[in-house]
């Protein structure tokens, strides 16, 4: 070979398919593969055994194959990768790719087909893979040709680390993966038509600096694109907000875009977001969204959000400008780009701080902050849930320590008292709620950070939907912890049961519970369980010392609800901040506000 000549020449010797794409892998940095064998991916397997370059985590379901490369791909920055065989492999994992389209997380997913031949015969084990994952996927593939065997999978991850990342599904034929052909290095694989436009139209940035720089009333509003858009993101959405002295709030998967500590930040905001977050957005007179889609438990009754403000939004995904709300300025670009960019702009027109035009509007933030929105009831008598994610809060403090949560009233309750300071710790399901989601997710952020503390917050339901994948902690030696908050309810449901159907608790009660000491002890994992809240602080440092995987099971109060709360089609100045406030009365004006 010359000097200058590109790798994408051919290997002198021909690879049958299975090893192209496992070179193709090794070429796009992958590490680690999170899989379940099956007949159509054996090839591929067979060629694992042969290689040191990749290490495989078998996993015991496909659903968590799936969230584990999530949770992996969220704490680190890189592309998940997942295996998973035809037919049922491929359908178990639709709810984790849909639960990383809905969250923008970036995973390539190889699943096995029956030999190209067969297709559409109802052979054993097939299924309609591309037609299936078509809704739930970024893109998918069905590879026909050995020949582009070695592009398609550069390309895959061309799309799904770029613009507003994504799952990708490459289906592969048997007899795709037994055949031979020749590999291509990714050297210049770019997409046909896919080109994301990273930097922002600069008419777009001064018209968003010029509306910026009058605004009396502004707000900043994070989502999770700035995470997704890398660590500058965050250290520059900082950098805005103390340039501009600007109050900022976060959604559920933006948290710790800005540090919590900040004092110009508000805490999240939605559905369970804090009352001054909620209404400061709803009396804004310039809103910056950036990386964020407006999500409907962000926004509550759309013609009520908002009303009075100019809204700027910032998106790498044209689609998702003005998809759910009409703005007044939409930029298409990177977070970062486009970050500084606005910055840039805002201090070549001399841009100062301005405490005294600001501080109307801070002293009104201010006396909402002051009604304490999360304030509750704490008893000695029974352990309070947000009382149990404090205390976990304050002894987790100061260590290299990764959340995740599964979903229902314990991923609210971690969101509001567990204080994130830097990106890439948090880790929940946010568009799609997986039950289920948090475990496995936990153990492909351990795979990541194998001398971290990671932690999953659970609910005693939620933690039931993936609970197999103990087994593989187990296997693995991973020393994932998980703290359940048990309440016996599906706690959520049993929620908008009390509050919006009459106290009608229909299926909501956990009647056949494990006993979950003896469960992990089946697992050859730790177990406690804490009924008291003498016991708790002694548990958690237990849980945080104790080698291995650990399981907290902690009884909490089981009739104790999550506000604040903007009941479906409220609006943001509706909120319940307590027990006693009701679904469609007056007491979340200002003036009948109860506080708890």
């Amino acid at each position: 070979m010359t000097a200058g000549t590109t790798s994408t020449t051919p290997e002198a010797r021909a690879l049958n398919g299975a090893e192209i794409v496992l070179k193709a892998l090794v070429d796009q940095g992958v590490e680690v593969v999170f899989g379940y064998p099956g007949g159509a991916v054996l090839p591929l397997y067979d060629a694992l055994f042969q290689q040191n370059s990749i290490r495989h985590i078998l996993v015991r379901h496909e659903q968590a194959a799936v969230h584990a490369a999530e949770g992996y791909a969220r704490s680190t920055g890189k592309v998940g990768v997942v295996l998973v065989t035809s037919g049922p492999g491929a359908t178990n994992a639709v709810t984790g790719l849909t639960d990383a389209l809905l969250d923008s997380v970036p995973v390539v997913c190889l699943t096995g087909q029956v030999p190209t031949h067969l297709i559409g015969n109802d052979a054993f084990q097939e299924a309609d893979t591309t037609g299936i994952t078509r809704p739930c996927t970024k893109h998918n593939y069905l590879v026909k040709d050995i020949r582009k065997l070695a592009r398609t999978v550069h390309e895959a991850f061309f799309v799904a680390r770029s613009g507003r990342p994504g799952p990708v599904v490459i289906d592969l034929p048997k007899d795709i993966l037994v055949g031979t052909g020749a590999y291509s290095s990714p050297a210049a694989v770019e997409h046909k038509t896919y080109r994301p436009r990273l930097e922002p139209a600069a008419d777009g940035i001064a018209a968003a600096a010029e509306l910026l720089m009058n605004a009396k009333r502004p707000i900043l509003y994070g989502g999770g694109g700035i995470i997704n858009s890398g660590p500058e993101a965050s250290k520059l959405l900082a950098e805005l907000v103390e340039m501009t002295g600007f109050p900022c709030t976060l959604t559920l998967m933006g948290l710790g875009a800005l540090p919590a500590s900040d004092p110009r930040f508000l805490g999240m905001l939605g559905m369970h977001g804090t009352y001054e977050a909620n209404h400061a957005m709803h009396d804004c007179d310039v809103m910056l969204a950036v990386g964020a889609r407006f999500d409907d438990r962000v926004t509550g009754r759309l013609n009520a959000f908002s009303p009075g403000s100019k809204k700027i939004q910032i998106d790498i995904d044209p689609s998702s400008i003005n998809k759910n709300v009409r703005v007044d300025i939409g930029i298409v670009g990177d977070v970062t780009a486009s970050l500084k960019a606005l910055i840039a702009a805002l201090k070549s027109r001399g841009f100062r701080k301005d405490q005294k035009a600001l501080a109307p509007w801070w002293t009104e933030i201010e006396r909402r902050r002051a009604r304490n929105c999360l304030a509750y009831h704490r008893t000695d008598k029974i352990i309070k849930p947000q009382y149990a994610i404090e205390r976990l809060y304050a002894l987790t403090r100061g260590r290299d320590t990764y959340v995740t949560t599964e979903v229902g009233q314990h991923q609210m309750w971690a969101a509001q008292f567990f204080k994130f300071e830097e990106p890439n710790r948090w880790m929940t399901s946010g568009g799609l709620g997986t039950m289920g989601y948090g475990l496995p997710a936990a153990m492909g952020v351990q795979i990541a950070h194998p001398d971290a503390l990671v932690v999953d917050i659970a609910g005693e339901a939620s933690i039931l939907m993936n609970i197999q994948e103990m087994s593989t902690l187990a296997q693995y030696r991973l020393p994932v912890k998980v703290f359940i908050l048990n309440n016996q309810y599906m706690g959520m449901v049993r929620q908008w049961q009390e509050l919006i159907h009459g106290g009608r608790y229909s299926e909501s009660y956990s009647e056949a519970l494990p006993d979950f000491v003896k469960l992990a002890d089946a697992f050859g994992a730790t177990g406690l369980r804490v009924t008291a809240v003498s016991e708790l602080d002694d548990a958690i440092r237990r849980m945080i010392e104790t080698p291995g995987p650990v399981i907290v099971d902690v009884a909490v109060d089981p009739k104790e609800n999550c506000f604040p709360m903007i009941p479906s089609g409220a609006a943001h100045n509706e909120m319940l901040l307590g027990p006693e406030d009701k679904p469609g009365s007056t007491s979340g004006a200002e003036e009948g506000m109860v506080l708890v």
